[in-house]
């Protein structure tokens, strides 16, 4: 593979900030530091999550019984000649795993597998990515695991810990990448070997577990999300997407650097997304390998993580801080709606000139959340489509700038107005007004679904809305998008209503504000409320817990809202 000047090539995922999950890679790293040969040591463990991530209903013993007949090709994939390509070995792999599946009609017709077997390759993976369920939504009720029992089982047999544990995460996070799993898999038979030598073990399990199972949870959102991006949108959304990340994340490097990276993060993002755990932790071993390997490491953000061993430089790396914004002249930017020459540009090349707009963008206003970035770049695109038809269009693109700014201050406003609403209600009362809203927006959805996407908004506003003012509109921005990308998923597999389908396919950038302005479905047709509904709510009501009748009173209020209140 071609290898590009060492960026920072931790936006390959996504950042998120923990120091406690940094103080885990650590005390992981210095366990496994004389491991030299992590990929080939691994590479059974990488074709179990695999295996768990496409047929998810499997036992782990039936997980472990494929991997076996799979190891042996796996093998052929560590020791390459130098003729031969990494990724035909791992394309390979894949397609002798699906073929494997499809012969044995036990598991094919177990996992609903069927209708992908009568399909040639291409088609038959795509179509076997679409059985995958993502349960990250699912109860985030932490379970501390029985203490006394997994220390006897590490006690006799730390393999087996550690692979059941690998199993149990890549079928309930079927989108997490390979390579995350195998460093978080790390960290958790750290703390497993640490709480065990603890007088008090179920106190430090939760102390220690509890911190790795939030990160999972909320890179696995984002690795998702990226996903959804490159399948429902066109590459060069994607591609303004990774740009975008980059140059954030490193302001310093040259355009064209960015951009040939970008594409080939792109590119990346697309084999870890299709399942291919091998091609994607091979690829991902060789970036951090050069990156830390390097003359000059691209930020001394990341120095300290290339001391640590693979697979820990890749997590570290991304808990790093951004590079300084250097100071930057405002020439550079102005030429694109100050410059006569514009339209010619856009005309001739117009890709490679709306990249380089959206580079120059992005490294002076790397405080901005991508979406409200991409938000101003389209605005651009479409002002440079109109002007470039007229007479004078320098007079006309000329006002980009205060477009660009009110782009940003319309952002602005809207998130200032929503934690505004949220201090003035306080957390419970902003949910039960959410409800009320996105009930009306998307009335075809269960109680028990709005239940949860408005948990989630609500929860944003609640990490989101202490921050100062710039770190709250980044923060809002940034968690808008991927629990909207997840109710577009939802709307993807089963649709909710034409409005919510509008919003979620016609602009990526442009998501949540079209959210924001969604209206009350007039076209929605309540059913009648059955006897037995309500029965059942009120049994649920003698029964639950506080947090539980919380969650019963708002399905109440979703069914009343759904009932009444939408017909008027």
């Amino acid at each position: 593979m071609k290898i590009f000047r060492p960026i920072c090539f931790l936006v390959f995922f996504s950042y998120v900030q923990c120091q406690t999950l940094q103080r885990s890679l650590l005390a992981a790293a210095l366990r496994h530091i004389n491991s030299q040969n992590y990929l080939q040591e691994n590479l059974r463990d990488i074709t179990s999550i695999m295996v768990a991530q496409f047929l998810q209903k499997l036992t782990y013993e039936e997980v472990q019984t494929i991997v076996e007949e799979l190891v042996d090709l796996t093998d052929k994939c560590k020791i390459l000649k130098p003729h031969e390509s990494p990724s035909e070995c791992t394309h390979q792999l894949m397609t002798t795993f699906l073929e494997h599946i499809c012969n044995n009609q036990g598991k094919a017709e177990r996992q609903e597998f069927s209708d992908c077997c009568n399909i040639n390759n291409k088609a038959r993976l795509k179509c076997f990515l679409l059985y995958k369920k993502d349960d990250a939504d699912d109860s985030d009720v932490f379970q501390i695991p029985n203490p006394e029992q997994i220390c006897e089982t590490h006690k006799e047999n730390q393999v087996s810990v550690k692979e059941r544990y690998i199993y149990e995460m890549s079928r309930k996070y079927p989108f997490l990448y390979g390579p995350t799993i195998l460093t978080m898999s790390a960290c958790y038979e750290t703390a497993i070997h640490s709480c065990c030598q603890e007088e008090n073990k179920t106190e430090c399990f939760q102390m220690k577990l509890e911190p790795i199972r939030k990160y999972i949870r909320e890179i696995s959102w984002r690795h998702h999300h990226l996903c959804e991006i490159g399948i429902k949108f066109n590459h060069k959304v994607a591609k303004a997407v990774e740009l975008v990340l980059l140059t954030k994340k490193q302001p310093k490097t040259n355009f064209s650097e960015i951009a040939r990276l970008a594409v080939y993060i792109k590119n990346l993002h697309q084999t870890c997304c299709e399942g291919d755990v091998v091609a994607c932790v091979l690829g991902r071993s060789q970036l951090m390998n050069y990156t830390c390997s390097s003359q000059s490491i691209p930020s001394s953000k990341i120095a300290p993580c290339c001391a640590l061993p693979v697979p820990f430089q890749g997590e570290c790396i991304i808990n790093s801080e951004n590079d300084d914004k250097p100071d930057l002249p405002s020439l550079p930017l102005s030429r694109f709606t100050e410059d006569r020459f514009v339209c010619k540009q856009f005309s001739d090349k117009q890709d490679d000139f709306l990249q380089e707009f959206l580079y120059e963008y992005s490294r002076r206003h790397s405080e901005l959340a991508v979406p409200v970035i991409l938000r101003v770049d389209t605005v651009y695109q479409n002002l440079l489509a109109k002007c470039c038809k007229l007479e004078n269009p320098l007079e006309c693109y000329s006002h980009g700038k205060e477009m660009f700014q009110r782009v940003i201050r319309e952002s602005h406003e809207r998130v200032k107005n929503h934690c505004d609403l949220h201090e003035k209600l306080g957390d419970a009362y902003f949910h039960d007004r959410l409800i009320i809203l996105y009930t009306k927006k998307a009335p075809q959805l269960s109680a028990q679904e709005l239940v949860m996407f408005t948990k989630n908004m609500a929860a944003a506003a609640t990490k989101c809305c202490p921050l100062r003012d710039e770190q709250q509109f980044a923060c809002m921005e940034d968690l808008a998008k991927l629990i909207l990308g997840a109710l577009c998923r939802r709307h993807e597999a089963e649709p909710i209503n034409a409005a919510v389908g509008h919003c979620c396919d016609d602009s990526y950038a442009f998501r949540k504000p079209c959210f924001d302005d969604l209206q009350v479905d007039g076209t929605y047709i309540s059913p009648p409320l059955s006897c037995d509904q309500v029965i059942s709510l009120k049994e649920n009501l003698c029964k639950a817990q506080e947090e539980e009748f919380q969650t019963e009173k708002q399905k109440i209020s979703i069914l009343l809202i759904q009932q009444y209140h939408l017909s008027k």
